[in-house]
């Protein structure tokens, strides 16, 4: 396997080159479940879910058997309760294992998810064996990436060779990038800015290259390297920047646009759409660089002038 392309549907199509291989000890299972400890916006905490049946996606699981599958939110503040645990390992519905210990086994799991600042931890399947123990199987656990301080040694196992070579430059840098297969790059400062600058784009018929958000308070180093990597795609045929100056400021923007553009021999066109702090004095950096910067009075015109630029 070692060095071969494994496709799943994780990966995508493209699939993944195969690093490294994971040897574990054979197990003999009579009965497979599902667990999963996630963190729900409709109670503002840890939600527990369980389902007596396992081994598949948890989505088939709800679309076959949805009144097999149980959800606990658990107190934030208060924790965990044997209650609430034995909720849990009920809704599995033990063949062997002892439920005593299981509930134990359950609060212990969510010690884990709490202390480690967990996102996710799914085990699919928790399974019994043929000796009556309880074991997980197979497990993902995420993690928050703001409490990377905390757990230095769980980030150290990160295995970048495995993510998008983009992604990794941008998370260097401190910009927030996920790759699409679109042919217009975008640069914008917020999530949500973001999010609605990949619509507006989609409207006019038009689709995205890239999320990327530079943040509230990007510095011109940063702009750079956000140009940098938005040219290195090769799909991309045209950059939409959509800046909204708050905390962050249009002419420093403006600045990095044009520094960007003489580092990386833009080759693209690139609309700039500017609005909020400083944005006349950022406007003036663009129109005195002499650089072919197509400026857009609106996001609506910005992304119009866009999806033009990508056909020309």
């Amino acid at each position: 396997m070692l060095g071969q392309v494994l496709v799943t549907k994780q990966t995508g199509p493209q699939g993944k080159i195969v690093s490294k291989v994971y040897l574990c000890e054979k197990l003999s299972l009579i009965n497979e479940m599902y667990f999963a400890i996630t963190l729900d916006r409709k109670t503002a905490g840890p939600l527990i879910i369980a389902c007596r049946k396992g081994g598949t996606s948890i989505e088939d699981l709800a679309e076959k058997f949805p009144d097999m599958i149980i959800k606990v939110p658990i107190d934030v503040f208060g924790g965990i309760t044997d209650e609430d645990a034995a909720k849990v390992v009920d809704g599995l519905a033990l063949k062997a294992a002892d439920r005593n210990s299981a509930i134990e086994q359950v609060k212990k799991l969510y010690k884990l998810f709490c202390d480690c600042d967990c996102t996710l931890l799914e085990i699919n399947p928790i399974a019994e064996t043929s000796d009556n123990q309880l074991v997980a199987a197979d497990a993902k656990l995420n993690f928050d990436d703001n409490a990377a301080f905390r757990h230095k040694d769980i980030f150290a196992l990160r295995d970048s060779s495995q993510e998008d070579p983009r992604e990794v430059i941008a998370a260097k840098a401190d910009l927030n990038y996920i790759g699409l297969d679109g042919e217009i790059g975008c640069m914008v400062n917020g999530a949500g800015l973001a999010m609605a600058t990949m619509d507006i784009i989609k409207l006019h018929g038009g689709t995205p290259a890239n999320f990327l958000d530079v943040g509230g308070n990007a510095s011109e180093g940063q702009v750079v390297e956000a140009f940098k990597i938005l040219t290195s795609d090769e799909k991309v045929k045209a950059i939409l920047v959509n800046i909204f100056g708050g905390i962050m400021k249009c002419d420093v923007i403006a600045s990095g646009i044009v520094n960007a553009a003489k580092q990386v021999d833009l080759k693209v066109p690139v609309v700039v759409r500017l609005e909020g702090t400083n944005v006349d004095q950022g406007k003036r950096i663009l129109k005195e660089s002499g650089m072919a910067l197509i400026t857009a009075e609106d996001l609506d015109d910005a992304a119009e002038k866009a999806v033009k630029a990508t056909a020309s």
